[in-house]
């Protein structure tokens, strides 16, 4: 596409806080390097506890910077975020890009003086809302929270759909989010999925394939390694690593058996992915990077099918998926399992698709069509 209007437009971007570095971050990374005069609106702001690049963004907080605590326990102002994001007034832009798994979507758009056209690239609609059981265990949330934020729920879901209503466009991070846009929030979208660093994870031809199955994870609950590390109970002959670290850790090393190895956190996984026979994701993701990383760099992926994977992980060709989060399930599907069965180019451009170079060209071919004034094709690329 020839793109004229992306260029000149006055753009902001929306993000929901800004006090820990994960997947979100990764996406407003991106897109700040793709518009890097847009200021980044957010809720609040611990620069300390983020990357020092950040530090040259022209970042906009609320009055929610204030609050005492906040950086700590941000989940305990929930039920203010919609009047934080509901008083910031970006009318003035051409164009807002609101990176969502919260409330930034809620932005004032239209004055009676301006109107921006709004595009949400919607990371999944509010799971605090929408799951809250699932947001509730996946957090680990105290008696005390829990308390005090259920009777706002109805009255949260009230104010997200109708929020959600006010945005021109919504794009999901993948089909599984596609779904909830339409059952939460009535609305259709696109498909574009989140970027993967392509270029850093690259297969090398000289890197033999070790004797080891490998996940790379934090270790927390809903990250379900538990799962993986039942399953290698009864395949003494296989061997497993486990890079990462996390709360659960003590307790996970507790359970595993001999042939399950713990390295802790690792300042680079590119040798282990690329020796490993594949890389299990047993998890439940909106999206999933580690399973791309894997394939970027030419090695098969074992994971749930569920989520994100069903968009990345193409069965028979780079990897299988196993139809039910359990150990069982798990370890039938490795017993049968022959890593020289999956091309290693195969795997490469399968995750080619998911580049930043990919997401780039569709991102911006999108929102010339919104700038244009077209009506992109409303469903998945």
């Amino acid at each position: 596409m020839n793109r004229t209007a992306l260029p000149n437009a006055k753009i902001a971007l929306v993000h929901d806080w800004l006090n820990q570095a994960g997947g979100a971050e990764n996406v407003l990374e991106e897109l700040a390097a793709l518009f890097p005069a847009a200021p980044v609106y957010t809720s609040f702001y611990a620069p300390e506890r983020m990357p020092a690049a950040y530090r040259r963004w022209d970042i906009r907080t609320t009055f929610m910077q204030k609050l005492p605590g906040i950086t700590d326990n941000h989940q305990r102002y929930m039920p203010l975020y919609p009047l934080a994001f509901g008083a910031t007034d970006v009318s003035g832009y051409d164009l807002v890009l609101s990176n969502k798994s919260g409330f930034c979507h809620g932005v004032r758009t239209r004055t009676r003086h301006a109107a921006a056209r709004h595009v949400c690239y919607c990371l999944t609609p509010t799971r605090f809302i929408w799951l809250y059981d699932q947001y509730r265990a996946r957090e680990q949330l105290n008696r005390g929270t829990d308390l005090l934020v259920r009777p706002a729920l109805a009255w949260l879901r009230r104010w997200d759909f109708a929020a959600a209503q006010r945005v021109d466009h919504f794009i999901a991070i993948s089909s599984a989010i596609q779904e909830r846009i339409r059952r939460f929030y009535r609305r259709q979208s696109v498909v574009i999925h989140p970027p993967v660093d392509t270029d850093y994870f690259t297969p090398d031809p000289t890197t033999p394939v070790g004797d080891y199955y490998l996940i790379v994870s934090r270790l927390i609950p809903y990250k379900r390694i538990d799962l993986a590390v039942d399953a290698f109970h009864s395949l003494p002959h296989l061997k497993l690593i486990i890079a990462g670290d996390g709360r659960d850790r003590q307790a996970l090393e507790a359970q595993a058996p001999p042939n399950v190895t713990f390295v802790g956190r690792q300042d680079s996984v590119l040798e282990l992915l690329r020796g490993c026979r594949a890389f299990i994701f047993p998890g439940l993701e909106d999206f999933g990077i580690a399973p791309v990383e894997a394939m970027a760099v030419g090695r098969p992926v074992i994971a749930y099918g569920d989520g994100g994977a069903l968009d990345t992980v193409a069965p028979g060709v780079t990897g299988e998926l196993f139809s039910e989060q359990t150990p069982e399930a798990l370890a039938a599907v490795l017993a049968q399992f022959d890593p020289t069965r999956y091309d290693a180019a195969a795997c490469r451009a399968q995750a080619e698709k998911f580049s930043a170079h990919a997401f780039r060209r569709k991102l911006g071919d999108y929102l010339e069509q919104v700038l244009q004034g077209e009506n992109p094709a409303q469903d998945s690329e």
